[in-house]
This record gives C-alpha cells, structure tokens and sequence, in this order.
C-alpha cells in the first residue's frame, strides 16, 4: 500500500527521484498518467491492469465514458527508474500537472500520485478545511 508524502524537485531534463519505499511496490516497470484534480497518476503494473479492466468494461455508446478512456489512456507511458532512483515524467504530462521545479509526492492506497508543489498546498488546504464535511458525506459508502 502507498503512503506518505514526499518533496522532491525536478531537474532540468524532466527527471524526478522516486521515494524508496514506493519504488519497491511500484516494480521495474509502471505506468504513469494524466491524473485528476490535475496531477500524475502512476500505476504499478497490476494495478495498471485493474484499471484497464474496469475501463474496458465502460460503455462505448456514453460520450463520458468515451471522452474518459480517451484521455486516460492517450496520457499514459510506461516507465521505468533509471540508476539514481528517478523517472522521467514527459513533457505532456508535466504540463498537465503544472510541474516545473518543485513536485510532491504521495502515496494513495492503490497508486501514487505527482502534484506541482503550489498546487498540492492549494489541494491540501482546502480539503483540510472541509474533511470532516467530507468525512460526514463519505459515511454513507460503508467507511
């Protein structure tokens, strides 16, 4: 299971140190993506094949669903870590996150997930200040 959090930088090529502790889980190969809420989602290779699975099953007749895989799986790369314990995050989905310099990284049960640093304080302090409102909504799912 992933978990935590993480600060790291990116180099000027685009490459980002991966924590040791999700480097084991996630393998030698995994697959990065665009995520949502605009940042990276990386899949370790079974999880990957999970999500496939559930995609695969999604209608092809709904506009969302279509416009979903599309984008979901139009972003995706496999990846591996090089020597140093780095990725190679490409350009497109840097973009996508906002990730220049600074990046974040978390652990989030099933994947792990890369946010531009500016953009995960945003994200973490407006849910901090709403998580029991979201505690008291989530109750219903069995949590």
């Amino acid at each position: 299971m992933f978990m935590g959090e993480f600060q790291h930088t990116v180099d000027s090529k685009g490459r980002l140190a991966i924590p040791s502790k999700f480097r084991e889980e996630l393998g030698e190969n995994f697959i990065i993506t665009r995520g949502l809420d605009g940042c990276i989602f990386v899949y370790p290779m079974n999880e990957w094949s999970n999500m496939e699975g559930k995609l695969k099953s999604l209608p092809l007749t709904k506009a969302d669903a279509r416009a979903f895989v599309r984008f979901f799986f139009s972003g995706a790369t496999e990846c591996e870590v090089d020597k140093q314990g780095r990725i190679l995050l490409p350009q497109n989905l840097r973009d996508h996150a906002g990730i220049d310099k600074e990046a974040v990284i978390i652990g989030v049960s099933t994947r792990v997930e890369v946010w531009a640093k500016e953009k995960w304080q945003d994200y973490s302090n407006e849910a901090g200040e709403s998580f029991e409102d979201i505690a008291e909504k989530i109750v219903d799912l069995g949590i």
